[in-house]
């Protein structure tokens, strides 16, 4: 069974940072892309990073140059580090498999709230 468990969100002034993790079990982790996505309240999901199976990473326009995703094989875990935080990135940060065109199963989720 698939499981993927986030943390790291929280409640931050614009301007500071934040780093989400996601420990992932259930699948032979190094074999998938993984991605963030997020969703705000009253907002269709957004997709915010991949990070590919050979370490690429891809960004949505409106993070590239603020967030930077990595990975750990040895530890099963992605991870999102976010910077420079803006009041629009206060969502529902969530951990998928899957790359941006093929996303596939999803964590619960960690809440991250951007607010002076």
């Amino acid at each position: 069974e698939v499981q993927l468990v986030e943390s790291g969100g929280g409640l931050v002034q614009p301007g500071e940072s934040l780093t989400l993790s996601c420990a992932a079990s259930g699948f032979t982790f190094s074999s998938y892309h993984m991605s963030w996505v997020r969703q705000a309240p009253g907002k269709a999901l957004e997709w915010v990073s991949t990070i590919y199976t050979d370490n690429r990473p891809s960004y949505a326009d409106s993070v590239e140059g603020r967030f930077t995703i990595s990975r750990d094989n040895a530890k099963n875990t992605v991870y999102l580090q976010m910077n420079s935080l803006k009041s629009e990135d206060t969502a529902l940060y969530k951990c998928v498999t899957g790359s941006r065109w093929n996303l596939g199963d999803r964590g619960q989720g960690t809440q991250v709230t951007v607010s002076s």
